[in-house]
């Protein structure tokens, strides 16, 4: 399927994160030698710089490693909502973890959102952060049930929100939760600002250095390896990696699903009045406002799907085009952009250590779409780990627990899907030739018999590589409006090169000769 943007549109061409493109990111260096560290971070989004940053502060030597660049990950494609209101997610925390855990889930996100202002005002971030109002409306009667629900929810824990028929821009709901006191800010402004101290503070940071996937044991020391034979050891070891770099038992790839969501930035023809929104009903759709060039910018996301299993990309944006045009008139958009978020089976974090067998390695990932305070909160729950303190919130998010209702159902329903979507991508018949390809189309084709994944670029260029994912199995589908290669089972996700962006996979896709 071609994936140029259709000629009514105004959308970008080729996607690009707002957050990313307004920030000048520093460089690291490949780790290229054996080195020991205390503790070895892997990941650099929120939830492992922040781990850095808190391990710094304590004196504690720390090593940050990312197989890509720094903040390329979901964190340099987030909406950055700081916020305890976390869509329809407290009425099922009373039904499946009561309300003690409720409650504390709301109170740990709270204290991240609280740490990120007060770490703004310690080193004075300019990262436009400012307080606001968060909404959860309800735009059809279905999505009301929930909201009320929800609302119930809200009473019973004594959580600070307040019921609303209406809200602030001109859209017409049947009702609201409003939650006061929330925050907006440009999120990787706020994460350089760390990255410098980790590097001032004696941290070592390390780019594109991709792991094993294994981890091994020697006399009390972690020996993590890399794809180019150098080792890192270390006493201890932080999984920040989204997807779990290192599985040790967890099933991890069992245990989470994949899914991606959609921003535009538009600049908008009627002025914002301000307050950042979420839709309780399908199709999701997310509003905040931003900054750009010294002008107001609205972000307008959602269109959330299993990763690989959606649509035609570009008609996601399409969708979020006409939602924000015809809602605030748009002058313009100057980026979109998508992210993958990873949703675990009772939608709460897996945040700790790895089990008891495990005591040394730590997890943090399924933040469902709201890493800036999940992944804020793992930092501070890990950071507390690792030194020996007490944390009232270990016992909620620890990674190994299981809550019969809702992850049996879950769990059964979530591989039932891999299983079809293996199955179906074995059996799918190809016809197609890499030599029908229009410049810039991807399509899975038959190359030398097989079922291929083939890329032509704009110059005519053929990338022809192997379309089975190298975690499982499974077939990949093109994403023509991110031009990659998406698993439709565990969200592993590869360039038009076959080269990896997002795990759990971590090898690259077999390249084929192109030239035939």
């Amino acid at each position: 399927m071609n994936s140029s943007i259709p000629p009514h549109s105004d959308l970008p061409r080729f996607p690009e994160s707002l957050w990313r493109s307004t920030t000048d990111l520093p460089v690291f260096d490949k780790l290229q030698e054996t080195i020991y560290t205390d503790v070895a971070v892997i990941g650099a989004g929120i939830a492992g710089i922040t781990t850095a940053y808190l391990l710094a502060k304590e004196g504690v030597k720390v090593t940050l490693v990312d197989m890509n660049r720094v903040l390329e990950g979901t964190t340099g494609y987030t909406t950055a909502k700081i916020t305890t209101q976390h869509g329809l997610i407290y009425d099922k925390l009373l039904q499946h973890f009561g309300e003690e855990q409720a409650r504390l889930y709301h109170d740990a996100n709270h204290e991240a959102m609280e740490f990120i202002r007060r770490t703004v005002a310690e080193h004075g971030i300019d990262c436009d952060l400012e307080k606001q109002d968060a909404y959860l409306y309800a735009d059809t009667d279905e999505s009301l049930k929930q909201l009320q629900k929800e609302w119930s929810a809200y009473e019973k824990l004594g959580l600070p929100g307040e019921w609303t028929e209406s809200i602030p821009i001109p859209l017409l709901v049947k009702g609201a939760i409003k939650m006061p006191d929330q925050a907006q800010f440009h999120p990787l402004h706020y994460l350089v600002t760390m990255l410098d101290y980790i590097a001032a503070h004696g941290g070592t940071i390390y780019e594109q250095t991709m792991l094993s996937g294994e981890i091994q044991e020697e006399n009390g020391v972690l020996h993590l390896k890399t794809s180019d034979g150098h080792t890192l050891k270390c006493n201890k070891v932080v999984a920040a990696t989204h997807f779990p770099f290192y599985d040790g038992g967890g099933l991890f790839f069992a245990r989470l699903h994949a899914e991606r969501s959609y921003a535009i930035a538009i600049e908008p023809e009627t002025s914002y009045v301000g307050g950042m929104y979420l839709s309780a009903g399908s199709p999701s759709r997310s509003l905040r406002s931003a900054k750009l060039d010294g002008r107001e910018v609205v972000i307008v996301g959602g269109e959330n799907h299993k990763t690989g299993q959606g649509l035609c990309t570009i008609r996601y944006y399409e969708n979020l085009e006409l939602f924000g045009g015809e809602l605030l008139g748009s002058k313009r958009i100057p980026y979109r952009w998508s992210a993958q978020d990873l949703i675990t089976l009772d939608e709460v974090p897996y945040i700790g250590r790895l089990s008891d067998k495990h005591p040394n390695i730590y997890v943090a990932t399924g933040f469902a779409k709201w890493g800036m305070t999940n992944g804020t909160l793992s930092a501070l729950l890990i950071r507390d780990l690792i030194l020996n303190r007490e944390n009232r919130y270990a016992e909620l998010f620890t990674p190994s627990r299981f809550k019969a209702d809702p992850s049996i159902r879950n769990l059964v329903a979530e591989n039932a899907n891999v299983a079809k979507e293996l199955i179906a991508g074995k059996l799918d018949i190809i016809h197609r030739k890499a030599d029908d390809l229009k410049p810039d189309e991807g399509s899975l084709v038959r190359h030398l018999g097989k079922k291929a994944a083939a890329y032509k670029d704009k110059d005519g260029k053929l990338f022809i590589v192997d379309a089975t994912c190298t975690h499982m199995g499974c077939e990949v589908n093109w994403n023509e409006g991110e031009r990659t290669w998406d698993c439709p089972c565990h969200g592993s996700r590869f360039d038009h090169k076959g080269e990896v962006i997002e795990g759990p996979a971590t090898e690259p896709l077999k390249p084929y000769d192109s030239q035939h």
